[in-house]
């Protein structure tokens, strides 16, 4: 067995892993980072890039879907080749983890261990059945991995994660996408806009990450409207026969129906890795679901050298906070025990449906938690079903909420469905880190005419709400028609 000694470890290669190992190098040469799979980040692999590269396929052709209604009537059958579709997204996705692979190739060999790390105990590792590294300090970065019921292995092959997908050489015929979340959202629809029978099935009502329920009825309408979801269903039996998997569900109608899909996406969630390193053999604090509670600004858990950033934190699993949260933990372990408060940014998600789902700063559920329906807010909206530019390019679908604090006009935050909302989420983050109030998020310019003049009335609505400001002009002149 080889024996190590060094001043930090870092436990995972992904993007918190690399982002740790990097920042904690600024402090001191001795730093490690072991890896058990491949590189290249589950974001680049299986993630962000390869879904959003489904997705552009699956735009261009609704595009070509929506254009009779611009008076352009293309000619002839689209013809949607799920080989050249595939083999592009492979591509590509390729492409993007080899820019991952060339940074991993940068960290010098010595650094680099190949193996699955295990805890000993508070300062010992052992990486499989070679390597025993005695840390000063430690970072877990060990990411997620797609969680589902474990019945369900026994659909074999017909069951499938998002990792899977993106190994396909052809598009399939039929798919049962389980949990109506973000994953499956933007993987169901583009495989239904692809030309797949797609039924969608959730439990609970759930769509997307929202929590305002008059936006998420909204989204679920929406969806529904172009195919088949239901977010509250009932399963009577799913079971594999041959290549294919029959499920028996009650339908909308409240008739018992069969679908055979030949494969069943299990979109039902993610679970962070934490529950094969040993954390038995540590003295970590771990929360209900035993994952180790961690400081939100130090990333610092109970053991005070041990740090956790990433998926595997449980708290944001999105790649723009794994790489804060790899920072704050990389930093505080590369110059212990001066431990240090990060950066942490306001919260923005999106879901890259058509239309977008985004959030911005607190949600409406954690609003109503923390202040009550006492009155404590007020709550802004548009609808984008007849906002000009929305309606000029036949996307007025969608609408706005945002939330406000009565008393001092603070923009709390926001959830939205609509055209654009990567874009507006963007501006209301903005806003939200900089702690800005309705009236002086109202002074900044619009111009016209755009998507944005959604949030202008959405703000002014709020703001007539707050007592703070005039009340809604139903048609305003420096507005422009359409707005």
């Amino acid at each position: 067995m080889k024996q190590r000694n060094v001043d930090v470890a870092v436990i995972g290669g992904g993007t918190a892993g690399l982002g740790a190992y990097r920042a904690a190098k600024a402090y001191t040469d001795s730093v490690v980072m072991i890896e058990g799979g491949p590189y290249g980040t589950t974001c680049a692999r299986v993630g962000c890039m390869p879904s959003k590269l489904l997705i552009a396929a699956a735009e261009s052709v609704h595009q070509i879907e929506k254009a009779p209604g611009f008076g352009i009537h293309p000619q002839g059958e689209i013809l949607i080749n799920g080989r050249e579709v595939m083999d592009r997204v492979k591509r590509e996705r390729d492409r993007f983890v080899g820019f991952v692979l060339e940074g991993v190739d940068e960290i010098a060999a010595e650094d680099k261990i190949q193996g699955y790390a295990k805890f000993i105990d508070d300062h010992t590792l052992q990486v499989d059945d070679h390597t025993t590294i005695q840390a000063k300090r430690i970072v877990i970065a060990t990411g997620s991995r797609p969680a589902y019921p474990g019945v369900w292995n026994e659909l074999g092959d017909r069951l499938i994660v998002n990792d899977d997908l993106f190994e396909w050489d052809d598009l399939p015929q039929s798919v049962a996408v389980f949990g109506p979340g973000v994953i499956g959202l933007e993987l169901g629809q583009s495989l239904h806009r692809l030309g797949v029978d797609v039924k969608m099935f959730g439990l609970g009502g759930q769509v997307g990450p929202l929590t305002d329920p008059q936006v998420m009825a909204y989204a679920r309408d929406t969806f529904a409207s172009e195919f088949y979801l239901d977010a509250d269903v009932k399963v009577e039996r799913m079971e594999r026969k041959g290549d294919v998997v029959e499920i028996d569900f009650i339908n909308h109608d409240g008739v018992l129906e069969t679908f055979t899909a030949e494969y069943v996406l299990a979109a039902t969630g993610r679970r962070p890795n934490v529950d094969n390193i040993g954390l038995e053999h540590t003295s970590l604090a771990l929360d209900a679901r035993g994952v180790p509670t961690a400081d939100q600004y130090t990333l610092q858990t109970s053991v005070p050298h041990i740090f956790i950033a990433g998926d595997a934190s449980n708290q944001i699993p999105l790649l723009h906070e794994a790489a804060d949260q790899a920072r704050i933990a990389g930093d505080n372990a590369g110059r212990f025990p001066d431990i240090r408060a990060g950066l942490r940014r306001s919260a923005i998600s999106a879901v890259f449906s058509d239309p977008q789902i985004a959030m911005v700063g607190e949600t409406y559920q954690q609003i109503s938690q923390r202040l009550g329906t006492c009155g404590c807010f007020a709550i802004g909206e548009v609808s984008f079903e007849n906002q000009g530019r929305s309606r000029v390019m036949l996307r007025n679908k969608g609408m706005l909420h945002v939330y406000a604090e009565q008393g001092t006009g603070r923009f709390l935050g926001a959830e939205m469905m609509g055209p654009n909302a990567e874009h507006l989420a963007h501006l209301l983050a903005w806003a939200h880190q900089n702690q800005m109030t309705i009236s002086q998020m109202l002074d900044m310019p619009f111009y016209h005419p755009v998507i944005e003049e959604g949030v202008r009335t959405a703000l002014r609505d709020v703001n007539a709400k707050l007592n703070l400001g005039p009340e809604m002009i139903k048609h305003c002149l420096d507005c422009g028609p359409g707005c």
